[in-house]
């Protein structure tokens, strides 16, 4: 969310038929605007990372940075199968609207290098859009890759007021999520099952 009542999300998220059976887009629009107090709600048709399994949870594909600011994870190789969805959802954050009828000021994240787990040989879903903001700094995610420099600058153009610390999120992604994911809240009664190896 901006701050300012605008909340941004992906129709591939909240609309996967294992999350909201039953509700269609208005239903949810409605239920979001009501639940969370926010005046509009962006959605996103485009974009995803392979080897998530969130349905394209917004955080790992574009943020807002101030109200007037997105953040987003770019590709720029063509040769990658990622680069007609984020291209295209490239083209949906331009023509979106801040609160005050503005465009967005948009900043692109480079592309990690494409990280693979060493057993399944499935592809990991490195991002640079799942950083985390804390009191006063950015924790970056970086991925061991020639990007995570650009990353942190472009990051620190978008927060110049942090600063901006890299964490190496190798180890995340090979669990399916980056640094922004882990940090999640669990609802109140829940109890993580210790049991389980990660």
């Amino acid at each position: 969310m901006d701050g300012h009542g605008t909340l941004l999300t992906t129709t591939s998220c909240l609309l996967a038929p294992t999350r909201n059976p039953g509700m269609d887009r208005a239903t949810l629009e409605a239920a979001l605007v009501a639940h969370l107090g926010v005046n509009r709600v962006l959605w996103l048709e485009h974009g995803h990372l392979e080897g998530a399994d969130t349905d394209a949870h917004i955080d790992t594909l574009a943020r807002f940075t101030d109200p007037h600011t997105i953040a987003y994870q770019a590709c720029d190789d063509p040769a990658d199968s990622h680069y007609e969805p984020l291209a295209a959802m490239a083209e949906e954050l331009a023509a979106l609207r801040d609160f005050e009828g503005r465009g967005y000021e948009l900043e692109p994240l480079p592309w990690p290098r494409a990280s693979y787990d060493e057993t399944s040989g499935r592809r990991l879903p490195a991002t640079y859009a799942n950083f985390l903001i804390v009191n006063g700094a950015v924790l970056a995610p970086t991925y061991g890759g020639p990007a995570d420099e650009h990353a942190r600058v472009v990051l620190g153009r978008c927060f110049p007021d942090r600063d901006i610390v890299p964490v190496d999120c190798r180890p995340l992604i090979r669990n399916f999520g980056s640094l922004h994911c882990v940090t999640m809240q669990l609802p109140a009664g829940i109890v993580p099952d210790r049991s389980v190896e990660t």
